[in-house]
């Protein structure tokens, strides 16, 4: 399957952005500010450090839609996402949908707004097109290979100025430990529990450095991953490795995201 041309890239990015608010508008009814979702609700396999995932019935009902949508409009398209049965078809597939139908579930479950809708275009290994939809936040960044990112639809443009001091840093205790550590007093921002929020708001300039512990999965990252890099940041391993996408273990270790100039100093404190 050859690359989309510009033109055709721009439409589909429209009817991913289509499916992506209607996906957020059939979530809506399950939320409840505050308090534990509407949704039923249980607990699936092992995440993160041993701990079960848990998974409701709107993760489920968006997961269905998007998927009958999207390999609707691209179906030459392969499909990995968190709540769908892993097709190692996908893997003999140049471009792939890379979905999280709601990522931060936990906090969806318990009332917090911090989750999203995270739908990425995969070419080759490398995201050609990221949309992430926080319905509760009523933003949606997007950003096509080559063509800026955005959120409700005004550009995002990380600013070449130095690390501020104290730099705003968000991410797992231990890691956002390990960076104070090495760089003197930071200010400490509230963990984002939806990852690819996180990543975002790296890309929007309200988090200077975002830290994201192991084992985070395709889906968590991929949109996020080309709205940053579209608005001059970067996402890579403590190595300077950037992620690479369908694989046959579609997991990721210890990531730092930052503005594309700040990248060496931040990388460098994560290395000691």
């Amino acid at each position: 399957m050859p690359s989309p041309s510009p033109d055709s890239l721009s439409s589909l990015a429209a009817a991913v952005r289509d499916a992506a608010r209607r996906a957020g508008a059939m979530a809506l009814p399950y939320f409840r500010s505050g308090e534990q979702t509407a949704a039923r609700l249980w607990y699936k396999g092992e995440g993160t450090l041993g701990q079960s995932s848990p998974v409701t019935e709107a993760d489920i009902a968006l997961d269905t839609f998007l998927k009958n949508h999207l390999t609707g409009i691209l179906p030459e398209a392969g499909w990995l996402s968190e709540e769908t049965a892993d097709d190692p078809a996908r893997l003999d597939r140049s471009h792939v949908w890379v979905v999280d139908p709601i990522d931060g579930t936990r906090a969806f479950a318990s009332g917090h707004p911090d989750w999203a809708i995270s739908i990425a275009l995969v070419k080759d290994g490398a995201p050609l097109l990221g949309i992430l939809h926080a319905p509760i936040h009523d933003r949606l960044y997007e950003a096509v290979l080559g063509g800026g990112a955005r959120c409700n639809g005004e550009r995002l443009r990380l600013s070449d100025a130095a690390l501020p001091v104290p730099a705003r840093v968000a991410g797992p205790k231990p890691l956002v430990d390990r960076f104070e550590r090495n760089t003197g007093p930071i200010e400490r921002l509230p963990k984002v529990p939806s990852l690819a929020l996180r990543l975002a708001r790296v890309a929007e300039g309200s988090i200077d450095v975002g830290l994201v512990s192991h084992n985070s999965q395709d889906w968590d990252i991929a949109a996020a991953d080309l709205i940053l890099r579209e608005a001059g940041g970067v996402l890579t391993d403590f190595s300077g490795l950037p992620p690479s996408y369908n694989k046959a273990q579609p997991r990721h270790g210890e990531m730092i995201a930052v503005a594309s100039r700040l990248h060496p100093r931040a990388i460098g404190a994560m290395r000691t």
